[in-house]
């Protein structure tokens, strides 16, 4: 699961969903899903928001490998 602070970065920099969604080329509703991490982005989109939000992707979108770890343990 990839965790994200885009809404947080959004807030901070006075955007609306739809502002940023028209500055990274997606829609209101791609930057809605991807808040509440019912999506993820590509990496082109992720770099692209990274970028419009100047913070590095690193920053915006980390790897939450807790469940990934955890069904690994369990098939072995």
């Amino acid at each position: 699961m990839i965790d994200n602070k885009v809404r947080e970065y959004r807030l901070q920099n006075h955007l609306s969903q739809k502002e940023l969604a028209c500055r990274v080329g997606t829609r209101r509703e791609t930057i809605g899903a991807l808040e509440k991490g019912k999506h993820n982005p590509s990496l082109e989109l992720a770099f692209r928001i990274a970028r419009e939000l100047d913070v590095p992707v690193e920053t915006l979108f980390s790897l939450d490998d807790t469940k990934g770890k955890s069904e690994l343990q369990e098939a072995m």
